[in-house]
């Protein structure tokens, strides 16, 4: 059984999120190009790339465009400096509604690359797969098992293993993606395996804890897995591949698509980032921006006046200690006794500096930790004795 990581955040609803990889040169000339086309035919509203402090950092592109003539969509898309080969490089895509997502909606991936049928950004991040074709698994048991285990763990996408019952017909080598909503179009890796593979793919599917029926299919829980992943429910018994729409399958992928996704570490960083450090704003945001830095500015200032005056009080009740203090030390007399320091029955009474000195003993007392020096009042019998200034000054 799949494990679930419930510590991690999960996607909110209003949230679409996919990663890939570029295979191709200048990815950012591609993304720069297809921007401007689409903001001329106003597909999208406006798009930013972000400034970049060095040569290897991350090439950062945003963009807001409005579905449903009412809600609108940001999206950021990175292009990985660090994770980048020769002519191939990984991109992650974080897009945020303002409301629920519907998979109606076109796919924020076409709002930055180009929607093309050979699309040379259109890979998964697992090295070799297709988002949208079909991805045969490989005949060698070592490399077929590895690309199972490397798209159960690292991979975004939903990954969905079909298994030939028979070679399918013309119809039957569609990809099934075509026919999801196209708010899942990017984010399915369809993998086949051929009819004498059924074994072999059970054999390396052992190791995510699923199995694929004969001539059926399954979704792959992924890590984290979704929760609330069943393997039954993912799990269709028997896909007819002869080109008619396979509507029991293609129903658990959106059901499945639905549940909550407890995010990746990478994921998790991407939504982050479109939320702090987000530049493509209208001049109402702008405006709601910087009322919002002046309320945070005025509390800060009223704090800090605060603050100030509570110093201003410390200072003056200092300056009057001081001088209650002066004026204690010229009530002692020669002898060493306080002039008005026994009342008539010849018991001392503390005056009225000698309580404030007291209240600042108790408060010594409080704080002090073990091995400091004993305080008059800690000393046994010390209560019994009157106090005796120092007039040493």
């Amino acid at each position: 059984m799949p494990k679930t990581h419930t510590d991690r955040p999960t996607a909110p609803e209003t949230v679409w999120l996919a990663s890939g990889r570029h295979a191709g040169p200048a990815p950012e000339e591609v993304l720069r190009d297809n921007l401007r086309k689409l903001k001329t035919n106003e597909t999208i509203q406006d798009f930013r790339e972000a400034d970049r402090s060095a040569p290897s950092d991350d090439h950062v592109f945003e963009a807001r465009w409005i579905v449903r003539d009412a809600v609108t969509v940001r999206a950021r898309l990175t292009v990985d400096g660090r994770e980048r080969a020769e002519n191939e490089c990984r991109w992650t895509l974080a897009a945020e509604a303002e409301q629920p997502w519907d998979l109606s909606w076109p796919s924020p991936a076409t709002m930055f690359w180009p929607d093309e049928d050979d699309a040379s950004w259109d890979h998964d991040v697992v090295a070799g797969l297709r988002l949208q074709d079909i991805n045969p698994l490989p005949k060698e048991d070592a490399v077929l098992r590895r690309r199972l285990r490397d798209a159960a763990r690292h991979s975004w996408s939903i990954n969905v293993v079909v298994h030939e019952a028979m070679t399918p017909g013309d119809g039957g080598r569609l990809p099934l993606t075509r026919l999801l909503p196209p708010g899942l179009r990017h984010r399915v890796v369809e993998h086949r395996a051929a009819p004498e593979q059924f074994q072999a793919v059970n054999w390396a599917l052992y190791d995510v804890g699923t199995r694929v029926p004969r001539g059926g299919a399954v979704i792959l829980p992924g890590t984290p897995a979704r929760l609330g992943y069943d393997e039954q429910e993912c799990g269709v018994r028997s896909v007819f591949l002869d080109g008619s729409e396979p509507t029991e399958l293609l129903d658990k992928v959106v059901r499945y698509a639905a549940l909550p996704w407890p995010l990746p570490e990478d994921a998790a960083a991407a939504l982050t980032a479109l939320h702090a450090d987000w530049r493509l704003m209208t001049l109402e945001e702008e405006l709601a921006q910087a009322r919002a830095q002046v309320a945070s500015y005025a509390e800060a200032l009223d704090a800090m006046t605060k603050s100030r005056d509570l110093y201003r009080e410390a200072t003056e009740l200092a300056h009057a200690a001081l001088a209650e203090l002066k004026e204690f030390r010229g009530t002692v007399s020669a002898a060493g006794e306080i002039s008005h320091g026994r009342d008539r029955r010849g018991k001392w009474s503390p005056s009225p500096l000698g309580k404030t000195l007291q209240r600042v003993a108790d408060t010594m007392r409080s704080r002090r930790t073990p091995g400091d020096a004993a305080l008059p009042e800690d000393v046994p019998g010390a209560e019994d004795r009157p106090e005796t200034p120092d007039t040493s000054e």
